[in-house]
Order: C-alpha cells, then sequence, then structure tokens
C-alpha cells in the first residue's frame, strides 16, 4: 500500500454567507487547496465531494473545470467528509491514482436539520413522536452517559465555554466571541440537561484537501502531511445510536470505538501519542463521550482533564482547537474535513493565535453521522 499526504488544504468561512451558493463555496475552498499545493484543477486525477442541501457535489467542474475527471458523489451524514477522504486516500493508496481531491460543503437554512423517517429505513410514527429532533437523542445519551459514571452535568458548560474561547482565535469560525459558563447554563434548556448554547446550529462553509503519494508530496509542499489512516465503521447491533428505533438489552461499543481503534492500529501509534485532537462536539455531550470512545482517556478521567486545562489549547491534549461544531457550525459536507484542516495547520505549524506549543507530530480527528457512522483519522509530520 502507499502512503498518502495531504499537500492542499483550502476552507471557505464557516457561518452564514448571504448570497453566495453552497457550491461557490466549495469552489472557493478547492480554488485555496489548488493554489496552497501549487497546482491547477487539471492537475487533479479524481475527485470525492459531498452535500447534504447544496446539490450534487460533481457539479463542481462546472465551477472549476470540464476536465473530464472521475468525480464521485458521497452523502453519510455528518461522516460524508470523513467518508470523501476515506475514499481518497484508498484511491491514492491503492495504487489507481497519483493526486486526487475531497472537497466537502453545504449551506442549510435555520432551525433544527429536518430528517425524514423513511431515509434512515424508519416508519412515520418515529418522527411523529418526535424522535427525529436529534437534541432529544443527545440529551437522552448524555444523562445516561452523567448518571452511569457520576459526572456533574456542569462539565457540559465548561466544554462549551472552551469551544467558543477557541472559535474567537478562529478567523473561518462562525461564533466568534467568547461566551461564559454561567451564561451557557443559564441559557434557554433544550432538551435536558443540553442549554441552548451547548448545541451547534446547522450552518455554511467549504473544506477541500488535496492529497497525493506521499513519496511526490515533495513537488508540492515542504510540510507534507502524512495521512497515516482514515477509517470508517458503522454500527453493530447493541449500540445506542441516533435515530434507534429501540435500545438492545446488551451494549456493544459503538462505531466510534470501532473506528478509532482500527485507525490507531493502522497508524502504528496510540491515543497516548496524540498532541491535538478534533472529536464531534455536534453539543457539549459528544465531546464528553467521544474523548473516551477515541480511546483517548477513560470513563471518569474527563472531568480531571477539564478542569485542570488540559484539553485548552496550552493543555496536555488539546481538543477541537479550531471552536469545533459548537464554534464553527455544522455544514453536513464539510464539518469531517473541517476537522483535518484544523489538524493540517496544527502539524505544519500556521495555525496562528491558536497553534498548540509544543511542535505536535501526531493528530487524530472523528467525527460522527446518523444513523451511527463514524470516521477517523490519524495524521504526522
Amino acid at each position: 500500500m502507499t502512503d498518502v499526504a495531504i499537500v492542499g488544504a483550502g476552507i471557505h468561512p464557516f457561518g452564514r454567507t448571504p448570497g453566495v451558493s453552497g457550491r461557490e463555496q466549495g469552489a472557493f475552498a478547492a480554488r485555496a487547496a489548488l493554489a496552497d499545493a501549487g497546482i491547477g484543477w487539471r492537475d487533479i486525477q479524481f475527485a470525492f465531494g459531498g452535500s447534504d442541501s447544496a446539490g450534487n457535489a460533481d457539479a463542481l467542474v462546472a465551477d472549476l473545470g470540464l476536465s473530464g475527471i472521475e468525480f464521485v458523489n458521497v452523502s453519510n451524514g455528518c461522516a460524508t467528509g470523513g467518508s470523501a477522504l476515506a475514499m481518497a486516500e484508498r484511491s491514492i493508496s491503492s495504487g489507481a491514482y497519483d493526486v486526487g481531491i475531497a472537497i466537502g460543503f453545504d449551506k442549510h437554512p435555520a432551525g433544527a436539520f429536518n430528517a425524514e423517517p423513511a431515509q434512515y429505513g424508519l416508519g412515520d410514527w418515529y418522527g411523529e413522536t418526535g424522535m427525529m429532533l436529534t437534541t432529544q437523542f443527545f440529551a437522552m445519551k448524555i444523562q445516561r452517559y452523567l448518571y452511569e459514571h457520576e459526572m456533574d452535568p456542569g462539565l457540559l458548560s465548561l466544554i462549551a465555554a472552551k469551544a467558543y474561547r477557541n472559535g474567537a482565535l478562529n478567523p473561518n469560525a462562525w461564533r466568534r466571541n467568547p461566551v461564559s459558563v454561567e451564561e451557557i447554563a443559564g441559557s434557554t434548556m433544550v432538551s435536558d440537561p443540553l442549554t441552548k448554547y451547548m448545541f451547534c446550529s446547522p450552518a455554511e462553509g467549504a473544506v477541500a484537501l488535496v492529497l497525493c503519494r506521499a513519496d511526490i508530496a515533495h513537488r508540492f509542499t515542504t510540510k507534507p502531511v502524512i495521512l497515516r489512516s482514515c477509517v470508517l465503521r458503522s454500527r453493530r447491533y447493541g449500540t445506542f445510536e441516533v435515530f434507534s428505533p429501540s435500545l438492545a438489552p446488551e451494549r456493544t461499543a459503538g462505531p466510534t470505538t470501532d473506528a478509532a481503534n482500527a485507525a490507531f492500529e493502522r497508524a502504528g501509534v496510540g491515543p497516548d501519542d496524540v498532541r491535538v485532537a478534533q472529536i464531534q462536539d455536534t453539543e457539549s455531550g459528544a465531546e464528553l463521550m467521544h474523548m473516551v470512545e477515541t480511546g483517548l482517556c477513560a470513563h471518569g478521567e474527563q472531568a480531571g482533564m477539564i478542569l485542570d486545562g488540559q484539553t485548552e489549547i496550552g493543555g496536555r491534549l488539546p481538543i477541537n482547537t479550531d471552536g469545533g461544531c459548537l464554534a464553527n457550525g455544522e455544514p453536513i459536507g464539510a464539518s469531517g474535513l473541517r476537522q483535518v484542516h484544523e489538524n493540517v495547520l496544527q502539524l505544519r505549524g500556521t495555525a496562528g493565535a491558536r497553534q498548540v506549543p509544543g511542535d505536535p507530530k501526531v493528530a487524530f480527528t472523528h467525527v460522527y453521522g446518523a444513523p451511527g457512522i463514524s470516521a477517523c483519522t490519524v495524521m504526522t509530520t
């Protein structure tokens, strides 16, 4: 198998961009990634791209150039971006191609996501009971977790406050104003114990990444980032996932645990080697639980890590240094690639005010999507 490098990274700012379509944002990110790699669209041999609400990604060829390349549309819930990257990585590591691009973009309307039960193999009854509102699922899952591990719900406000502080340092983030722990805890209760400011919002934005064979990366950049692993896993029987119609009597590790374990094994490093991580935080409870599900700590250790500042930018294990979904919002097609974009900057040492000190060498990402898909990456310099 051929090693794969990321040699170009481009982003369109997240948030709300009136008058600019999702596809235009995708084209912006793609051009930025190409410029970062010092190449043109005609140098790209293939593309994988995804969007949930802004049209087919392959329509970008009308903006970027009708070069006849293989362009595959990807749709995998919030894991769409991670899935596009995984397919691009395999296209190069298999030896089929030398240079390609992964693109994700979206432009969601304001308000909650409006998923249809039939799209997930569910009857109308599931939506009629209100369970298609993911806020309820996330609340039930974190309620159960806090109870089982005797953890203080106040940790959820601390996680959200960190996200907004980090977002304030990120010129591409949507939410760029710090929010106090007290304001987060006192904001409107949405689904107990999760308040308004503990949730991300549907958003707009785009990210593109140029990949190539690692042995030719020097042609494009002096600071290639090696994609050591990019792993996708779906749910198994016995897990508790978004849009689950029931809860199995036995408990099984979820797709996040499976994907993270496989990603670390394939990369030849362990969770203890990670020096910066981006993990899914569609709400602050997700970050708390995913810290364990990804193997970055053990159950119950999160409280000490958070209270001691270990997950801050200057801490032992900085998490969601760009503000995560909470500060950036969630354009479904782009979220997983945004995490990788951030880690590329961190490993290059070009993340500006949010740069993790100590010249990090190993970075990790995790994204989770309905109805139980996880994508994890390990990257090194």
